[in-house]
């Protein structure tokens, strides 16, 4: 069994050229010398693996050979949990040789139940973009209920836990905050919306998840603002999290980016700090000036933000950093604090769409 990988999409554009893969599939097809089962692994559009198998036959090989897509379904900075406890392992084949060979090299998890689905492979490859971008969705969903829930007086945490006890629904990926990022959910979802498009069955949903959250991200900058009077011009802002999630130092499409933009726009001088992510977020924002600590991002800052839900800013000294900032205004985008308490400290704490908000 050969993997088949293609490391450009995944750190490229979000419908990369697939140039990268049929080079090496030329390049297997000249060197197999027994019977061999070509895996892709990595999220391509639909009808990749046909041709990868196209390129095979036609250079005129005589070994048995056959081409299985096996989408990975990892998620950043959980990668090996997950691929030792998957909740499903997905194989796309077209014979029962290729089914066999998957079968048993995927034995291992079989014997701690992880579910194994064979289909087809167009079948296979399509499913890893319609599960990112059903998740897209219901991020994009709460963030909209959210927005309605400040209109109404509602609180979109309890929104989220009601409707998210329904178990046709599920808790996971209700949380509302300023829109999703990373290496996944942004490239997937565009993708998908080409696929359509080629195929001419639109995606109308997908379309709008993608338009929602790119705007989202930009309407959470303009909520910092908003803490700050309606005025942002000569102000200083302290961001704490710039990666598009905790854990990882990944800033591909990272909410923060368009917050920061939106406030640079406005005139503030933002300063930031990440456990993890600065030294790849000062190439993408050289506006930003990058500090060691938290501490350090929160004196004299006229506002605090919170971004990236790290671990270490749930532990946050609030009298010190209360005594550090030059107002005690608080932007918290990932709900992570108790607005009562908050307020108790002293706070001018604005979170996502909570009743305390109001």
């Amino acid at each position: 069994m050969l993997l088949l990988r293609n490391d450009a999409k995944e750190y490229g554009a979000w419908f990369a050229d697939l140039s990268y893969v049929y080079a090496v599939a030329e390049e297997l097809a000249a060197n197999i010398k027994t019977p061999t089962v070509v895996v892709t692994k990595s999220t391509v559009p639909v009808g990749t693996g046909d041709e990868v198998e196209r390129i095979i036959r036609d250079s005129g090989t005589s070994v048995q050979f056959a081409v299985v897509s096996n989408p990975e379904f990892l998620r950043e900075g959980a990668a090996i949990g997950d691929f030792k406890r998957p909740d499903r392992i997905v194989l796309g084949a077209e014979d029962e040789w290729a089914r066999g060979v998957m079968k048993e090299v995927y034995r291992p998890l079989f014997l701690n139940k992880a579910p194994i689905l064979f289909t087809s492979r167009r079948s296979s490859e399509l499913i890893k973009y319609a599960a990112n971008a059903f998740l897209a969705t219901k991020i994009t969903f709460i963030n909209e209920m959210a927005d309605l829930c400040e209109k109404v007086g509602g609180d979109v945490q309890d929104v989220a836990r009601g409707i998210g006890l329904d178990n046709r629904i599920g808790s996971k990926f209700l949380h509302a905050g300023p829109g999703y990022g990373g290496s996944c959910f942004p490239k997937d979802t565009l993708a998908l919306l080409k696929t359509a498009e080629d195929y001419n069955s639109p995606v109308r949903l997908v379309e709008a998840v993608v338009k929602v959250n790119d705007s989202r991200k930009r309407a959470m900058g303009r909520k910092v603002i908003e803490a700050l009077g309606g005025e942002a011009r000569g102000k200083r802002v302290a961001l704490l999290g710039l990666t598009f999630k905790p854990n990882t130092d990944d800033m591909r499409d990272a909410p923060s980016i368009a917050v920061v933009q939106t406030l640079i726009d406005a005139g503030a001088e933002v300063v930031a700090y990440d456990p993890e992510g600065m030294e790849p977020a000062a190439a993408i924002l050289p506006e930003v000036q990058m500090v060691q600590s938290a501490y350090a991002a929160i004196e004299g800052a006229d506002a605090i933000v919170l971004v990236t839900e790290w671990d270490a800013f749930r532990a946050l000294d609030f009298d010190r950093v209360k005594q550090l900032a030059k107002a005690p205004i608080m932007v918290d985008l990932r709900n992570v604090y108790d607005p009562a308490e908050m307020r108790a400290a002293g706070f001018e704490y604005s979170s996502v769409s909570r009743i305390s908000n109001i």
